[in-house]
């Protein structure tokens, strides 16, 4: 499980190497409601892509290893705790338009859109980075939901007003 010490410690670590972050995921969501909702099993976060070698250095210098590869950006490191932190990179330093005709951040790394990366939230009163409530909300589509999913979506809703998207409606 990934604590909100925890949260803060990895936080911790980048912050020392110099990688900017951004909480994304179910720490996310909890960022942006200023409290810790459920347990999460691991943190997801996003790195810029030029950031990554020194981010899978300075994680695998604090005992780290890979549990698993996602694709070129986005995988997952692990500690002997069983820390897991799903890191997912995107390229701040260019924006290309999609297929729908928004504005994300490109070519190299995954496509978040430019927007979806101004929210800020808090972990144990830390002001941290994290994405934006329509966005989380809109990356909870797409696959099938679970209770967790259906919980968080449904809080973003109620705190900030995002709404709900089918199958959440």
């Amino acid at each position: 499980m990934m604590s909100a010490e925890d949260v803060l410690a990895v936080l911790d670590l980048l912050d020392r190497a110099g990688i900017r972050v951004w909480l994304d995921g179910g720490w996310g969501v909890d960022a942006l409601l200023g409290e810790q909702t459920r347990p999460h099993s691991d943190l997801d976060i996003v790195v810029p892509t030029g950031d990554l070698g020194r981010y899978d250095r300075t994680l695998r210098a604090h005992g780290f290893r890979l549990m698993r590869d996602d694709g070129p950006y986005n995988y997952v490191l692990v500690d002997g705790a069983g820390r897991e932190v799903d890191v997912h990179s995107v390229d701040p330093t260019t924006t290309v338009t999609d297929a729908d005709g928004e504005l994300v951040h490109g070519p190299n790394g995954l496509a978040y859109p430019v927007a979806s990366l101004t929210g800020s939230g808090t972990v144990l009163g830390r002001r941290v980075a994290c994405c934006t409530p329509e966005y989380q909300v809109r990356s909870h589509t797409g696959y099938e939901i679970d209770a967790d999913d259906v919980r968080d979506v449904l809080a973003l809703h109620r705190r900030f007003g995002v709404p709900l998207p089918p199958p959440y409606a």
